[in-house]
């Protein structure tokens, strides 16, 4: 799908669209497992527990300033049923 305001070239987006589909189409959900589990090895051996930290802090405090109470209830609901 070119895109007219390209020139005819496919963007960036298009592209890793379009390649991701074709590699999920080849590979199954071990090869996607097997993956995840080498990145989080790899990070594992990079980072420290103050590193997690660190981003697990970020992460909710980006997040709490994106959503409001009922955002919170809804997903305390929905891990409650779990």
């Amino acid at each position: 799908m070119a895109n007219s305001k390209n020139n005819g070239k496919m963007s960036r987006e298009e592209a890793g669209r379009l390649g991701g589909e074709a590699t999920a189409k080849k590979h199954n959900r071990e090869f996607y497992q097997q993956i995840g589990r080498k990145g989080g090895q790899a990070t594992s051996q990079n980072h420290n527990r103050e590193f997690y930290q660190e981003i697990g802090q970020k992460g909710g405090e980006a997040t709490s300033r994106n959503h409001d109470r009922d955002f919170y209830q809804e997903i305390g609901r929905k891990g409650g049923k779990k």
